[in-house]
């Protein structure tokens, strides 16, 4: 039997032209505000664009290498192109009997991404093919050895206060779905063991909030650079622990803004990489990928 594979992001703006259209369909479709327009556009132009589509083509390719013959793999992104469904034609012309799809986010929130779950099922039902999802993943254990690896990786070159972040959410999402956040205390508690530091060697933050009047998850990261800094520290290193590609939350959320307010704190900035392709991180997606198979698709006849 050949699976195909399908990678989904959420995909970004082809170019400057292309940002109004993509924050609106990202927007549910919403009316935008101009100044909001303006700011998206001023942090895409300071990173030089996202390389999100580009990243996560390219580790479709890098899966499709590593899993070997009848894994045919694509990437498909819900608001930009190439789309899901147009990964999953992709995959079923190249031979594709059914059909992986994994959201390139570790943990599963159906409110957040239910929407990839229905892209995927209504793609793959025009295309006469039988589907699995690989939903959360955050437990993985090649995953949380390759973002370990990261850190110690991050480590070697100095010494540092590690945060881990992941994107905050409004408060309202939170009690609707508390086991989603959890999920993503429990890589970091994970990956924090996995990479032998130590309690009060690191701390769990939050980024990326939206630019909403509502409340949102709190501590954002940059709220502890001066407690971070008073410790007595000098340098703070941060890994994400549910993006999984360099794009704009990394790039500029944290490259750009937490980065400038780490040195006012009097801290030295560094960030770990991003697994993009690498390696380890791309035999955890292949883990992933065969383990829903064997699981969700053995049986589909």
């Amino acid at each position: 039997m050949t699976v195909g594979v399908v990678l989904m992001t959420y995909g970004a703006p082809s170019d400057d032209d292309d940002l109004p259209r993509y924050l609106s369909a990202v927007r549910g479709g919403r009316a935008l505000d101009d100044a909001l327009v303006a700011e998206m556009r001023r942090r895409y132009a300071a990173i030089g664009g996202s390389p999100l589509v580009r990243i996560t083509i390219a580790q479709a390719a890098a899966l499709e290498r590593t899993l070997g013959a009848g894994w045919p793999a694509a990437a498909g992104m819900r608001f930009s192109q190439p789309t899901i469904a147009e990964a999953v034609s992709e995959v079923v012309r190249r031979g594709a009997e059914r059909i992986v799809g994994i959201c390139m986010s570790p943990q599963w929130s159906p409110l957040l991404m239910g929407g990839y779950a229905r892209e995927l099922a209504a793609s793959c039902e025009r295309a006469g093919v039988a589907h699995a999802l690989a939903e959360t993943w955050h437990r993985e254990p090649s995953f949380i050895a390759s973002l370990a690896a990261s850190i110690r990786d991050g480590l070697a070159q100095s010494d540092a206060f590690v945060l881990l972040t992941a994107h905050s959410l409004p408060r309202r999402v939170f009690e609707a779905e508390p086991e989603y956040i959890a999920q993503l205390k429990d890589t970091g508690e994970r990956v924090a063991a996995a990479a032998g530091l130590e309690d009060g060697r690191w701390a769990w933050a939050y980024q990326s909030a939206g630019h909403t009047h509502e409340e949102w998850l709190r501590p954002d990261l940059v709220d502890l650079f001066p407690a971070i800094g008073a410790s007595g520290a000098t340098d703070v290193l941060v890994a994400p622990v549910q993006f999984l590609a360099d794009h704009l939350e990394v790039l500029y959320d944290l490259d750009v803004a937490a980065a400038a307010q780490a040195r006012a704190a009097g801290l030295r900035y560094r960030r770990i990489a991003m697994p993009n392709t690498r390696p380890s991180f791309i035999r955890a997606l292949g883990d992933v990928a065969r383990g829903t198979a064997a699981s969700a698709l053995s049986s589909v006849a």
